[in-house]
């Protein structure tokens, strides 16, 4: 079995601790003997604390240090490196100087969690305090460089733990391969292998050439894992089911599901059992390909085979049908999960009532929705989009809007593009003053619009004929540090001139054209602008505790920095200096009202951009037939 880059960069530096953190409690209420004291004057090169304590001042062991090093190694393996670097931050402020241990475990959470900025760091504050790397320190910081892709870095850490005399181990070299397949470097791995053979203290193990063989799978080379494989079986090492898995997967996502198949013969030849992950690459392959009901062959031929299938094959089958738009598919895979004793999940549910959605069938989506609630499975996030967003696409925005609020009130936060979504129901119904009520609770909940959520207003205040209050979101997306597109500008010009005043459209196009070449002279002119535009265009998520706005006021009911606000629209008619157009676009507007529910398909498709469209004629000619009675 192939085991943890990570993982064994710190369990190597980690005592036993069976009694775990109960032992750790003790060690630290007994440290209050005189050998524990703390020192008041001595300084800590690394830090801005002092080192008071005197066993860290007369390089002794020190139990503080040895407990909450004992900690940081409990917190890894219990899944929760994040939490290390507040007890690293403790020994410091207590007084007390980390040891050699303590700097290989904090370096083994950090590398866990992605944070390789901080691995100079460490190797400073190791080398600054006079500590002398050992070789489990070194193969942390391999493994950090490794992970990171920084292979030079790596390789000159290797070279440097030869010449301090630690000598390297099989695991050393198998982080490296490993960082080498990262990097997309098989090249170089296979030269370390070939190192290996030269060094008597190591030999290549089984982790050895599965990961020199996923180094060459990463790159569709598997004419080149395969002779990894013969090269193993040759040093009289046999592959097991994670090498056969790997060249599977190799395979499956080069569109050759049956040549993965094909690799099950080859471990029985060679007495390897297939496992559950094998039967999911052939199944995922066969889907890929959109062979779904060779995948489904399969699946019954894992009968044979002495496998169950789980869950997750069978709702890979389920999607693939529904892509293929195959009801007796479907259907027979829901009775296989039966006779299997596989039970749906959420994301079985998820997967139907998005077929039902996209079909605009509402109806059955909702049944299905039920069934699920009813079955206690719980809904997320995704299976309360599906429905908004059905119902958005069926016209019914006023059913969007309540599963909305389903979501709040179960306490599920709606994200940016819910809520976008729901907006745009509204807008495609012409009902404007819905959509900025659903835009205030947007703002209400703490979520920060982004650009489609302006230029979803801005098209529907441009189909409702208002096309001033279009140009006004362009102000309102300044306060929200939302920087228009050219897309924006444009839609804006398209609403000026579906009022028949080009004039305004004209005036529009000429400031955005006058906007680019302004900001293309500044970005010849002056380096520094670059980056206060890329500070520009990062959407904002606070805002200052009043806000006025040209048609918005934000305030925050508290009185505090929270994230929650409380909005209101003021709607106004006099702030632009274009008052004559806008009275003359009024009575146009009044004259030329949208209906409830009636929606262009010419701007419904401007507008979105491909992303939400209308149900129209769709759900009578799409072929897909029900699927649950």
């Amino acid at each position: 079995m192939e085991e943890s880059g990570n993982g064994r960069a710190y369990s190597d530096a980690s005592t036993k601790h069976q009694d775990g953190i109960t032992d750790v409690k003790k060690d630290e209420e007994n440290s209050q003997d005189g050998k524990h004291e703390l020192h008041p004057a001595s300084q800590y090169e690394d830090s801005q604390c002092q080192v008071r304590c005197i066993s860290c001042l007369s390089k002794t062991s020190c139990r503080i240090v040895r407990s909450r090093t004992k900690v940081m190694n409990i917190l890894i393996e219990k899944g929760r490196p994040q939490e290390v670097q507040a007890i690293f931050d403790s020994i410091i402020e207590g007084g007390h100087k980390p040891s050699l241990v303590t700097y290989t475990t904090l370096l083994a959470a950090l590398t866990i969690q992605k944070r390789f900025d901080s691995i100079h760091s460490i190797i400073s504050q190791v080398e600054g305090n006079g500590m002398k790397p050992d070789s489990i320190f070194f193969n942390a910081v391999i493994n950090a460089f490794s992970e990171s892709g920084n292979m030079q870095e790596a390789m000159k850490c290797f070279w440097k733990m030869k010449e301090s005399g630690s000598k390297p181990t099989t695991s050393t070299f198998n982080t490296l391969i490993k960082g080498f397949g990262i990097a997309g470097e098989p090249e170089e791995s296979q030269k370390l292998l070939e190192l290996m053979s030269q060094d008597e203290n190591v030999r290549p193990n089984l982790r050895t050439y599965n990961v020199l063989v996923r180094a060459w799978c990463n790159k569709k080379n598997t004419v080149k894992a395969w002779n990894v494989i013969y090269k193993m079986v040759a040093s009289s090492l046999q592959p097991d089911v994670v090498t056969y898995n790997t060249i599977a997967t190799s395979y499956a996502q080069n569109g050759e599901a049956s040549q993965a198949e094909g690799i099950i013969l080859e471990m029985q030849n060679n007495n390897v059992q297939p496992n559950e992950r094998t039967c999911y690459i052939i199944v995922g392959g066969y889907c890929k390909e959109g062979k779904v009901k060779e995948a489904l062959r399969f699946v019954y031929r894992m009968k044979d085979l002495g496998l169950q299938p789980n869950l997750i094959v069978f709702n890979s089958l389920i999607k693939g049908f529904i892509d293929s738009v195959d009801r007796d598919g479907v259907t027979e895979v829901l009775k296989l999960m039966e006779e299997f004793g596989v039970g749906p999940d959420v994301i079985t549910f998820s997967t139907i009532m998005n077929a039902w959605s996209a079909a605009g069938f509402m109806d059955k989506c909702r049944e299905i929705f039920d069934d699920m609630v009813k079955a206690g499975i719980k809904p997320d996030a995704h299976v309360y989009s599906i429905l908004a967003k059905g119902y958005v696409q069926a016209g019914e925005p006023e059913k969007a809007e309540e599963i909305l609020n389903a979501m709040i009130k179960t306490g599920f936060c709606p994200n940016v593009v819910i809520f976008t979504t729901v907006i745009n129901g509204w807008c495609s119904a012409g009902r404007m003053e819905y959509s900025i009520k659903i835009f205030e609770k947007m703002c209400e909940c703490g979520i920060t619009p982004n650009l489609k959520t302006f230029e979803t207003l801005i098209w529907g205040f441009g189909k409702a004929r208002q096309p001033w209050k279009s140009e006004e979101m362009l102000h309102i997306m300044e306060e929200f540090s939302v920087q228009p597109k050219k897309t924006t500008h444009l839609a804006v010009a398209e609403a000026w001139n579906a009022t028949g005043l080009k004039k305004e459209a004209n005036r529009i196009l000429s400031a955005m054209k006058n906007e680019e070449m302004s900001r293309k002279t500044d970005r010849e002119d002056e380096i520094p602008v670059r980056s206060l535009e890329k500070h520009y265009q990062k959407p904002g998520s606070i805002f200052p505790n009043q806000v006025q706005l040209p048609n918005l006021v934000i305030s925050d009911q508290k009185g505090s920095g929270s994230a929650t606000k409380r909005s209101r629209m003021v709607l106004r008619d006099t702030d632009f200096s274009l008052e004559s157009s806008w009275t003359a676009t009024r009575s146009l507007s009044l004259s030329h009202s949208c209906t409830f529910g009636a929606r262009s398909p010419i701007i419904c498709q401007k507008q979105s951009h491909g992303q939400l469209g209308m149900y129209n004629q769709f759900a009578h000619s799409c072929p897909l037939g029900v699927f649950l009675n």
